[in-house]
C-alpha cells in the first residue's frame, strides 16, 4: 500500500525545518527528505564554515595593519590545513543534530534523491509516496557557465574543503562568493584574479559602495577584471590556463586553481517539476505572492529554491519557511513575504551591508528622497581601526524622514546595518535616530552623522 503524508518537505535545511515543525505541531503527518546530509548549505557548506575562514582573514588584516597601531608584528605564515581542520569542528555532528531535532518530534525522515511522479506524489529510493501538500526547499546549486573547460572550476564546497593553500587562484565571476573568498585567500598569500563578464562587480549592490571595495581589493593585490569574456579553461602543467577576451584582445593567465564565482541557481532540475504540473522557466518556479505554485496549489517553495522573488540568504530561507508553514496550516490567513527590510551582507574585509531601496529602486517606486553619501575613512571610528575603505549611503524620504535604504562599507557594517533595518521595520525616522543616545565611541554612534 502506498504511503501517504499530509506534508512532504523536500530539503532539510533552514527553509524546510520551519514548515515541517509547524505542520507537525498542527497535527499533520510530515516527511522530510534530503539527498545530502541534513542541515543544508548554510550550516554545512556555506555561511557557518565560510565565516571561520573570514574570521581568519580578519585576523590577517589586523596583523597587516599592526604598524598603524605602533605594534611590531609580522605575518610569518598560515597553517592552512589546520585552519580547514578548525572549520570542520563547526560542521561535525551538525547533520545528526538536525535530523535528531526532527525525529525527536516524530517527524519522519528519508535520505535520497526525490522526484515528482505526479501532482501529488514523489518517488524516493524506488518507492512512491503520496502527499497532500509539498514544500520544495531543496536550496541552490552552483551556476554552470557554457565555457569550454568550465568543469575544471571548483565550487564553493571544494574551496572550503581544500586542505592546501594555492599559490594562484582565478575566480570566474565577481559575485558574493568570489569576492568573499578572494579577500581571505589574498590576505593568506594567494595571488587572486577575478574575471567578470558584467561591467561591474557585485551588480546587485550599491555601486558607490562597490567602487570603494574594488579599490581596496586592488590595494591588497586582488586583480578584478570586469567587462571580460572568459573563453576557455584548459589544464596546463600543474594548474590551468584561463583565456579571456578584454578590450578586443585575447589574454591568457595561469592559475593553480580555478573557481566558480558565478553565483547559484535553484536546485530543482532533478525534481521533474513537469510531472507534478508545476509551471517553471528553467529553475525559476512560477509562484503567487503566498510562495505557492501558480499551477499546482499543493506545492509551496521556500529558500534558495525560490528563484522568483527573495534573495538567496539563510535568514530569508527561515523567513520564507515560516510563511510557507503558516500558509499550509492556516489557509484562511495567508501570509506574503516582504524583503525590503532584510539586511544583506558581503563578508569581504572590510564588509559591505545593505538594506532597503537603492536610489534607482526608490526612484522607480516614485519616492522623493535625499541621498546622504559619506566617505568615512577620516572619521574617528574608522581611523581608530586604520580603515582604508569606509563609506555610507543613506536614503531619507522627503517630508517624513523615513529611512528608505542604507548601504555601508566598513569595519562595523554588518552590525550597524541592523539599526537601519529596525528603523525601517518599525517606522523609526531619521530624526528619531539622531535623537537617540548611543554608546561612544562606537560605529553605531556614527549613525547620527550618516543621516
Amino acid at each position: 500500500m502506498e504511503q501517504h503524508y499530509d506534508v512532504i518537505v523536500l530539503g532539510a535545511g533552514n527553509a524546510g525545518f520551519a514548515p515541517a515543525g509547524m505542520a507537525k505541531e498542527a497535527g499533520k503527518s510530515v516527511l522530510v527528505i534530503d539527498g545530502r546530509d541534513f542541515g543544508g548549505t548554510c550550516a554545512l557548506r556555506g555561511c557557518v564554515p565560510k565565516k571561520v575562514l573570514v574570521a581568519a582573514g580578519d585576523a590577517l588584516n589586523v596583523i597587516a595593519d599592526a604598524s598603524e597601531h605602533k605594534i611590531d608584528a609580522a605575518f610569518n605564515g598560515i597553517d592552512w590545513p589546520a585552519l580547514i581542520a578548525r572549520k570542520e569542528t563547526f560542521v561535525e555532528g551538525v547533520p545528526d543534530m538536525f535530523e535528531g531535532s526532527l525525529t525527536g518530534r516524530n517527524i519522519d525522515t528519508a535520505h535520497g534523491a526525490a522526484k515528482f511522479t505526479g501532482p501529488g506524489e514523489i518517488e524516493i529510493n524506488g518507492e512512491t509516496v503520496a502527499g497532500g501538500q509539498f514544500v520544495i526547499a531543496t536550496g541552490s546549486a552552483p551556476r554552470n557557465l557554457p565555457i569550454p573547460g568550465f568543469e575544471h572550476a571548483i565550487d564553493s564546497d571544494a574551496i572550503l574543503d581544500r586542505a592546501q593553500l594555492p599559490k594562484s587562484l582565478v575566480f570566474i565571476g565577481a559575485g558574493v562568493i568570489g569576492l568573499e573568498f578572494a579577500h581571505v585567500f589574498a590576505r593568506a598569500g594567494t595571488h587572486v584574479t577575478i574575471l567578470e563578464v558584467a561591467d561591474t562587480a557585485l551588480a546587485a549592490m550599491d555601486q558607490d559602495i562597490v567602487a570603494a571595495l574594488v579599490e581596496e581589493s586592488g590595494r591588497i593585490g586582488i586583480d578584478i577584471h570586469t567587462g571580460v569574456a572568459t573563453k576557455s579553461i584548459a589544464p596546463s602543467g600543474d594548474g590551468f590556463k584561463v583565456t579571456y577576451e578584454e578590450g578586443g584582445k585575447s589574454v591568457s593567465i595561469d592559475a593553480e586553481v580555478v573557481a566558480n564565482g558565478a553565483g547559484r541557481v535553484a536546485a530543482v532540475s532533478d525534481l521533474d517539476l513537469d510531472a507534478a504540473g508545476i509551471d517553471h522557466d528553467g529553475p525559476v518556479i512560477a509562484l503567487n505572492e503566498n510562495l505557492q505554485s501558480v499551477s499546482n496549489p499543493a506545492v509551496f517553495v521556500a529558500g534558495d529554491a525560490n528563484a522568483a522573488s527573495g534573495p538567496q540568504l539563510s535568514p530569508v530561507a527561515t523567513y520564507e519557511g515560516r510563511i510557507v508553514g503558516n500558509n499550509i496550516i492556516n489557509p484562511d490567513a495567508l501570509q506574503t513575504a516582504d524583503y525590503l527590510t532584510v539586511p544583506r551582507c558581503v563578508f569581504t574585509i572590510p564588509a559591505m551591508a545593505s538594506v532597503g531601496y537603492s536610489p534607482e529602486e526608490a526612484e522607480a517606486a516614485g519616492l522623493k528622497f535625499e541621498v546622504k553619501l559619506n566617505d568615512l575613512k577620516d572619521w574617528r571610528s574608522a581611523k581608530t581601526y586604520a580603515e582604508r575603505a569606509a563609506v555610507s549611503k543613506v536614503l531619507i524620504e522627503d517630508g517624513t524622514e523615513r529611512i528608505l535604504g542604507a548601504h555601508l562599507l566598513g569595519h562595523g557594517a554588518p552590525e550597524t546595518i541592523h539599526i537601519f533595518a529596525l528603523a525601517m521595520s518599525h517606522n523609526i525616522s531619521a530624526a528619531d535616530l539622531r535623537g537617540t543616545v548611543y554608546a561612544y565611541p562606537t560605529f553605531t554612534s556614527d549613525i547620527k552623522n550618516m543621516i
